[in-house]
């Protein structure tokens, strides 16, 4: 089985600082993540100077910035963004960033990144799909906010723009996602019917969600995290801290193992406990050679030898080969 591909989504969570970048890319490699994510933009490129913040962004921020000034606040420089990467590779944890536009993307592809992710916000955006597609890099998207023919759409537009692997993250974009709102079971439906490989971008509290959706088959996980809760920002207290991120990498590697190759048969230590648990056929009483082994004769016991219980039908009424003393394994042959 393929290993689960855990991204720790730092996001936005460095607060516009390096220091703070520097510092969740050596949490993140703590926690035993393989990659960390950050997010790449130009303010003036991607919003509109007048567009108010997301409900759940006034809440967590409590001022009347627009959504122009909060991102502006948090938005990082390329050559910034150079030096995080220079440090994950020095660390040795996979960097990744989504853009927001084209020309961030060609940025971050200059330095080298493995894979585009493309967040929910392009979910429609078409024109954005097909560039990131003509990269020639594996691509994960995300489909927060979406119907289920929106991510059809998005699918084939990526396929059809020449883009040869594509996983797709279920993913409820509300900051935290409360439990009556994350649908795990839209990933299966988005599994059934584009055929392809998929993930779940969690924003729930806790880690309990991811490691389910890891359950049922998910191939990527993200998962935002934060050095801690309380700092300003409008993504902090959505995220996990260092520990809490390491235990839900923990929980998902147990659960990886505990999935399989799904193939029914026992294993070595199930074949030596079955030797003596497993119930075989023995003589009931004392059976001389000759007699009809009648089901009076017979009894199932366990054993550390004799005829399986599973050929009962075929022991009884044949004919004892010797004599027999109680709880003596019956034989065939």
């Amino acid at each position: 089985m393929p290993k689960v591909y855990i991204i720790a989504e730092a996001g936005v969570n460095h607060n516009g600082r390096l220091d703070l970048a520097i510092q969740l890319c050596d949490a993140a490699k703590a926690a035993g993540v393989d990659a960390v994510k950050f997010q790449t933009w130009k303010t003036e490129l991607i919003i509109a100077k007048n567009t108010e913040m997301a409900d759940y962004q006034k809440a967590n921020l409590n001022n009347d910035d627009t959504q122009f000034e909060m991102l502006k606040k948090l938005e990082m420089s390329y050559e910034n963004f150079r030096i995080v990467k220079e440090h994950c590779d020095k660390i040795g944890i996979q960097f990744l960033s989504t853009a927001d536009e084209t020309e961030s993307l060609d940025f971050l592809c200059g330095l080298g990144i493995p894979l585009i992710k493309l967040g929910s916000g392009d979910i429609t955006n078409i024109p954005y799909l097909r560039y990131c597609a003509g990269k020639g890099l594996p691509l994960i998207i995300s489909t927060g906010m979406s119907e289920m023919s929106d991510v059809s759409i998005a699918y084939e537009t990526l396929k059809n723009a020449g883009a040869k692997d594509v996983t797709v993250l279920h993913c409820t974009t509300n900051y935290p996602c409360p439990m009556d709102e994350v649908n795990l079971n839209a990933m299966l439906t988005i599994k059934d019917a584009l055929k392809c490989k998929v993930g779940y971008s969690d924003h729930t509290m806790g880690v309990e969600i991811p490691v389910a959706a890891v359950a049922l088959g998910a191939e990527v996980i993200e998962k935002h995290f934060t050095l801690d809760r309380n700092m300003e920002g409008p993504d902090h207290k959505a995220s996990l801290e260092p520990q809490e991120l390491a235990d839900m990498v923990r929980k998902i590697r147990n659960v990886e193992q505990a999935l399989g190759d799904g193939i029914k048969q026992p294993n070595a230590s199930e074949r030596s406990i079955s030797k003596v648990v497993l119930k075989s056929i023995l003589a009931k009483y004392d059976i001389k050679k000759g007699e009809i082994l009648t089901e009076d004769k017979l009894v199932v016991k366990r054993a550390d030898s004799g005829i399986s219980a599973r050929y009962w039908d075929l022991v009884v009424d044949s004919t004892a080969l010797c004599d027999y003393r109680e709880d003596d394994p019956i034989r065939m042959a």
